[in-house]
C-alpha cells in the first residue's frame, strides 16, 4: 500500500452546506452543497457568498450538478482491461498500472517517448490532476499534447503573444463599453457574474453594449448595438469597423505614440479598405457599423470578449487579430474598465517564445501543424495517426477528455484510436473514447476529490479556490494524482530514489522541506520531471484536510509569489520568499477560495512581454489574408449547400458534456435544430416538426425548432448532446452528435480551429414514419 493509498473522505455529517465550485464553464462560480440523508445525494444547491470572486451568484445551470455526481452516466468503478473480442473485464490497480506502464514503455522503446499523444489534463473545473499528468507524460518522454483548449483559443493565444506578449481579458464591470464578439455570456457566462454584469451595464444610459452575432441572442437582445452579421462572414465586418475606426480619425494619436508599434503601417493598410462593400457583404448596415465604431472610439473604457462564435469559425485567427485593432487603435489597454492582462497561477493560455519565432516555431510532428500555447490543433490528431509517416503517434493517453465525440468527424477520429498500438483513458464515466480504449482506468469526479481550476482571469483581484470532497468516493475509483503516481512507480521511474528523508523532511515544517527537495533535485535531476508526483508522495500526506493532491500548488503559489510581487503583497501575503509559502498556507484553510492577486491597472504594463515592452500591431501574415478578402468569395452563397450550421451552440439547456444524464435538462430534451421561420416555410419543414439537416461529411435527423432570431441561412445545434446514458440496463443517446456533421480539414490555416460555427449544409423535411 502507497503512503496516499487512502481515500479522502468528506465529512459524513448531513444537512450542513459544503463549500465546492460550478464545473460547467470558465467562471466556476463558489456553491454550497446540502446533502440529503443518504449522504450523497445533492438535495440542494447554492451560490457561495464567501466565495470572493462570485460572492453568492450562481446561474441556474450548477443547481442540476447532481445529475453529474447521480445521474445515470455509466461510471466506471474498477480498472478495465479490453479482451481480443472488444469487451471488456475488470482487472486490479496493481494489474492495471503494471500494463499499462509497460505498454507506454514498449512503445517508447520501440519509436521514441515522443510517439506517446497526451490530451485533456482537464476539463472545466478538474485541472489539479493535469499537473500530475503531464509529469507522468514527460517521463515516458512525451512531447505532444492537445486539450479542448487547441480546439478554441489557438488564435487568439498567437495574436495575443505576437501583439502583447501576454493574454489579456476584459473589465466588464468597470467598463464604459461591453464589446461581445460572437460571444452570448447571458448563456455561456465566463465574465464574473455574467447577467448580474450584463443587466448593470443595460440600466445604466452612460453605458453601453456591442454585440457580433448572426442570431438575436439574449445577450443580443439588450445591446445598443447589434450587428447581425451572416454566418462565416465576421472577418469582412470586423474589417469595416477598423477601417471606420481609421478613416474617421478615430484612433487615440497620444495613446499608440506612447505605447505601440507599427501603427503607420496599420494606418495606411486601414485608409483602404472599401468599408461599404464589406458592410454590405457582412449584411450589416453601414450606417449601424459606423456607429457603433464611433461609440467605442468615444468610450473612456471598452472590455471585449471574443469566443467561439468567432474561434471556431472561418478567418478566427483574423477576425481575433481585428477585434483587438479595434480597441488597440482606441487606447484601451491597461486602462481602467479596459483590457487588462491578468495574473494566472498557470499559464494555460500563453504562447511561449519559441512559438512566437517566426523561423523555428514548433510543428506537429506529421502534418506541421503549429504548436500554440503547447497543443496541438485538434483537428489534425487524425492525420497524425492515420499514415505511413514514421513518426506517427503510436499511443495515446486520454485524461478528462472524450475526443472523439468533441473533435471534429467524430468517425475519422473513431478510426484514428483503432489504429493506435496503446490507449489509455483516465475519466469518470464510459465515454464514447473510452470504449476504444485498451485500458479504463477509474477517477473519481470532482466532488469526491481535493480539486481546482487555473481559469484565474479576474481583475483587479484574482481569486484561487482550491476545493475540498463534498462526498466520499465509492471503493475502486482513484484521484488522477494517485493514478499517474502509480504508473510512474509501476514503469521504475523512481527506482533507485530513497524518497523517505523528504517525508522525514516534510513532517518537521516547510523550511526543512523545502530544503530539503532542493537537495533531492541536485542529487536526482531526473526528479525535476517528475516533480509533482515526488511532491504528492512526500510533501501530499502532511497537508491539512487529506489535501495530498494540493501538493504541486506548493511551487505553484511560489513562483506566483515571485513573478507578482506586489499584487500577493497587497492580497495580504507580504514579501520576501516566505510569501508564497503563506499564499500556499491561505489556499489549503479556505475552502471558499482566496485572492492571490489584488493588482492596479498599471500591473498591465509589467506584464506585457513584448521585446520593447510596447504593442506589435502588424502582423504580417493576417494583413496578408486581410488582403485576400477583396478576392475571397464569402461563405453561404453555395445553391448546394444554402445553409451554414453553428454545430454546437451553448443554450440554457447545454453545458459541457460531464453531463451525461439528459435529464438534467428541463427543457429541449432533445437538442432541437434552431431555424428562422422564413427558411422553414421555404424548404418546407415545420415547428417542433423532424428535418433532415446534411452536411459534406454526414447527415442527421433533428427536431425542429422555429427561432425568429435566427439569420436567414443560418441554422444551429446545441452543443453537449449525442451522448449516451444507461436506463434499465441499456445504453440510450440523446440528441445529435454535431461532430458527426464536421469535417477535420475545415481548419482555420494558422491554428488549426475547427470551423464548427459554419458548416455548409441542407435541409429537408422528413415524416415522423421515416426513421431516425
Amino acid at each position: 500500500m502507497t503512503a496516499n493509498d487512502v481515500t479522502v473522505s468528506a465529512d459524513s455529517t448531513t444537512g450542513e452546506w459544503r463549500k465546492s465550485a460550478c464545473i460547467l464553464c470558465e467562471s466556476n462560480c463558489g456553491i454550497e452543497i446540502r446533502l440529503g440523508d443518504d449522504g450523497r445525494t445533492f438535495e440542494r444547491i447554492r451560490g457561495d457568498r464567501d466565495h470572493p470572486a462570485s460572492k453568492g451568484y450562481t446561474c441556474e445551470k450548477p443547481l442540476r450538478l447532481d445529475y453529474y455526481q447521480n445521474g445515470r452516466g455509466e461510471r466506471v468503478l474498477n480498472p478495465l482491461r479490453r479482451r481480443a473480442d472488444g469487451t471488456f473485464e475488470e482487472i486490479d490497480w496493481d494489474t492495471a498500472t503494471r500494463e499499462v506502464a509497460a505498454r507506454l514503455s514498449a512503445v517508447r522503446d520501440a519509436y521514441g517517448g515522443e510517439s506517446i499523444f497526451y490530451y485533456g489534463g482537464g476539463g472545466q473545473g478538474n485541472h489539479l490532476g493535469g499537473a500530475y499528468g503531464g509529469a507522468m507524460f514527460r517521463a515516458f518522454g512525451g512531447r505532444y499534447r492537445s486539450s479542448a483548449i487547441a480546439q478554441e483559443k489557438g488564435g487568439e493565444i498567437w495574436v495575443n503573444g505576437a501583439m502583447f506578449g501576454t493574454p489579456v481579458r476584459g473589465d466588464f464591470e468597470d467598463c464604459e463599453v461591453a464589446f461581445f464578439v460572437g460571444k452570448n455570456p447571458w448563456m455561456s457566462h465566463g465574465i464574473p457574474r455574467a447577467r448580474a454584469t450584463l443587466r448593470a451595464i443595460a440600466k445604466d444610459p452612460k453605458r453601453s453594449m456591442i454585440v457580433i452575432d448572426p442570431r438575436v441572442t439574449e445577450t443580443a437582445a439588450i445591446a445598443d448595438y447589434h450587428l447581425q452579421v451572416k454566418p462565416g462572414r465576421d472577418a469582412w465586418l470586423l474589417a469595416a469597423l477598423v477601417g471606420v475606426i481609421v478613416q474617421e480619425g478615430l484612433i487615440d494619436d497620444e495613446w499608440l505614440k506612447a505605447r505601440a508599434n507599427g501603427v503607420e503601417q496599420i494606418l495606411t493598410v486601414f485608409t483602404a479598405i472599401p468599408v461599404a462593400a464589406y458592410c454590405e457583404i457582412s449584411g450589416v448596415s453601414e450606417d449601424l457599423v459606423r456607429r457603433a465604431a464611433r461609440r467605442l472610439a468615444a468610450a473612456a473604457s471598452v472590455a471585449v470578449f471574443e469566443d467561439l462564435g468567432i474561434q471556431m469559425n472561418r478567418h478566427s485567427t483574423l477576425v481575433s487579430y481585428l477585434e483587438k485593432l479595434a480597441w488597440t487603435l482606441t487606447g484601451n489597454l491597461g486602462v481602467h474598465g479596459g483590457q487588462y492582462a491578468p495574473s494566472m497561477m498557470v499559464p494555460l493560455v500563453r504562447a511561449s517564445s519559441a512559438e512566437l519565432n517566426p523561423e523555428t516555431f514548433p510543428t506537429s510532428p506529421v502534418v506541421g501543424a503549429r504548436i500554440l500555447g503547447g497543443l496541438v490543433p485538434c483537428n489534425v490528431i487524425p492525420d497524425e495517426i492515420l499514415t505511413d509517416h514514421p513518426n506517427r503517434y503510436r499511443a495515446l493517453v486520454v485524461e478528462s477528455g472524450n475526443p472523439v465525440h468533441s473533435i471534429a468527424d467524430s468517425q475519422r477520429m473513431r478510426r484514428a484510436l483503432e489504429a493506435l498500438d496503446t490507449v489509455v483513458v483516465i475519466d469518470v464515466f464510459m465515454t464514447e473514447t473510452a470504449r476504444l480504449a485498451d485500458y479504463v482506468l477509474p477517477a473519481q469526479t470532482q466532488f469526491e476529490k481535493h480539486e481546482a481550476t487555473f481559469f484565474n482571469f479576474d481583475f483587479p483581484q484574482n481569486v484561487f479556490q482550491l476545493r475540498r470532497p463534498v462526498v466520499e468516493a465509492p471503493t475502486g475509483p482513484l484521484p488522477e494524482p494517485e493514478i499517474h503516481s502509480r504508473i510512474i512507480e509501476a514503469a521504475g521511474f523512481l527506482d533507485g530514489v530513497d524518497l523517505e528523508p523528504l517525508r522525514e523532511a516534510a513532517e518537521q515544517g516547510r523550511e526543512a522541506f523545502s530544503a530539503a527537495f532542493d537537495s533531492a533535485l541536485a542529487a536526482h535531476p531526473k526528479l525535476a520531471v517528475v516533480a509533482p508526483i515526488v511532491l504528492y508522495r512526500t510533501l501530499g500526506p502532511t497537508l491539512p484536510h487529506g489535501a495530498a493532491s494540493a501538493a504541486a500548488l506548493w511551487p505553484i503559489a511560489r513562483r506566483c509569489a515571485v513573478a507578482n510581487p506586489e499584487g500577493v503583497e497587497r492580497a495580504g501575503y507580504g514579501t520576501g520568499p516566505d510569501a508564497g509559502d503563506r499564499l500556499f498556507d491561505a489556499i489549503l484553510a479556505n475552502p471558499s477560495g482566496v485572492v492571490f492577486t489584488d493588482d492596479d491597472t498599471d500591473e498591465t504594463w509589467r506584464r506585457v512581454s513584448t521585446p520593447d515592452g510596447r504593442v506589435n500591431t502588424v502582423m504580417h501574415e493576417l494583413l496578408d489574408e486581410l488582403e485576400s478578402l477583396r478576392t475571397e468569395i464569402p461563405p453561404g452563397d453555395d445553391p448546394e449547400w444554402p445553409f451554414l450550421l453553428s454545430a454546437g451552440e451553448r443554450r440554457s439547456s447545454t453545458a459541457n458534456t460531464v453531463f451525461r444524464d439528459p435529464a438534467w435538462r428541463k427543457h429541449d430534451g432533445e437538442g432541437a435544430l434552431r431555424v428562422s421561420p422564413e427558411d422553414a416555410e421555404r424548404v418546407g419543414v415545420t415547428d417542433n416538426g423532424l428535418a433532415r439537416v446534411t452536411s459534406p461529411q454526414g447527415s442527421a435527423v433533428v427536431r425542429v425548432e422555429f427561432d425568429p432570431g435566427m439569420s436567414r441561412g443560418h441554422i444551429a445545434l446545441p452543443n453537449g448532446l449525442g451522448l449516451d446514458h444507461v436506463d434499465n440496463g441499456k445504453r440510450i443517446q440523446t440528441g445529435i452528435a454535431p461532430n458527426k456533421l464536421t469535417a477535420s480539414a475545415d481548419r482555420d490555416p494558422w491554428a488549426g480551429t475547427p470551423w464548427h460555427k459554419s458548416v455548409p449544409a441542407r435541409l429537408e423535411p422528413v415524416e415522423a414514419n421515416d426513421g431516425r
